[in-house]
């Protein structure tokens, strides 16, 4: 098998992990790791094995990779994108896509310009128990999810809707396959510059509605979505990766019981999943699970809700998206 060479640009907190599993991944070659920290970079490259720089555009000219993993803060992911494209090198870029959907668009178009894999790292649609749900769910028709944690001041550059809430918008809008007609949104600054606390609420065309909380200063973490069907329930635990479906049966004698059912599938580490999925694409040059196209949508309603969120937008105004 040809093995890929695979590079990771930005190994800060998650990216030294990308770099790690571009190690693991048969078929994968890890040629080369960059940071504008070089003590950081040399540090990562020595541990791996591979080849570490400290400017983009020498790792690019010269270990010329096939795909990229781009791990760098929001504000640096266009420029970054936009330079690989270019040199026709595809690219996994974590999430958020881009600061704006302009770039978002930018690089779509770019992309489908070279045919090249442009994947967004929305690394939950790999979670094993959300990969269960999407085969099974079908018609929800109220969504509810809570994302809270402790604070942490390594996320700096951005407030919870774009570090957290973004993951719960695309996997809600994976599993609801109609337009947003109405979102109305909450959210205040605990202890930070941006909004450490949100609340969003999004209606759907077909009638399904979806509650959103997300918080990066609470005592205790928590990451769970409940989906309501119109005969059953389901609870994902994301950390655990463990569905439960419950559901009421007419037993005769006994009315109305509630069943629980706790499905068996396979687990794995859900970045490991992305990275080979990443991997596969470029390979085949197939178009991945999470593209541009999703990555841009879901940027699009976390626009909007920092929009309610910091008095851009008058609440319930009516947008369909």
């Amino acid at each position: 098998m040809e093995l890929k060479r695979m590079g990771v640009v930005g190994v800060g907190h998650l990216g030294q992990h990308h770099a790690r599993i571009y190690t693991e991944i048969l078929g994968a070659q890890l040629v080369g790791v960059v940071d504008a920290n070089g003590e950081r970079a040399s540090a990562i490259g020595q541990h791996l094995g591979a080849p570490y720089y400290d400017d983009i555009d020498s790792f690019l000219d010269s270990a010329r990779p096939d795909g990229i993993s781009i791990v760098v803060p929001t504000t640096a992911h266009f420029e970054v994108a936009k330079k690989a494209l270019s040199r026709g090198i595809n690219v996994l870029i974590e999430k958020p896509v881009t600061t704006t959907v302009t770039e978002a668009e930018e690089l779509l178009s770019l992309a489908a310009k070279k045919d090249l894999v442009l994947q967004v790292g929305h690394i939950e649609r790999f979670n094993s128990a959300i990969q269960y749900v999407s085969k099974i769910s079908n018609t929800p028709m109220f969504l509810q999810s809570r994302r809270l944690g402790p604070f942490s001041p390594r996320i700096s550059d951005v407030g919870v809707v774009m570090d957290l809430m973004i993951h719960d918008i695309d996997i809600i809008l994976s599993l609801v396959k109609s337009k947003i007609v109405n979102i109305s949104a909450t959210g205040q600054k605990i202890r930070s510059n941006h909004e450490d606390i949100a609340s969003a609420q999004l209606s759907f065309e077909n009638g399904a509605m979806a509650h959103i909380l997300v918080s990066r200063v609470s005592e205790r973490r928590l990451r769970q979505m409940e989906i309501m069907e119109p005969e059953r329930y389901l609870s994902i635990n994301y950390e655990t990766q463990d569905v439960s479906i419950h559901r009421c049966v007419n037993q005769t004698g006994s009315g109305l019981v509630e069943i629980i059912e706790h499905p068996i599938f396979p687990k794995s580490e859900p970045l490991k999943l992305e990275l080979q999925h990443f991997v596969g694409c470029v390979r085949e040059g197939k178009q991945p699970l999470v593209g541009i196209s999703d990555g841009k949508r879901a940027l699009e309603i976390a626009v909007e809700i920092l929009k309610q969120i910091h008095g851009d937008r008058p609440m319930q105004e009516k947008k369909v998206i």
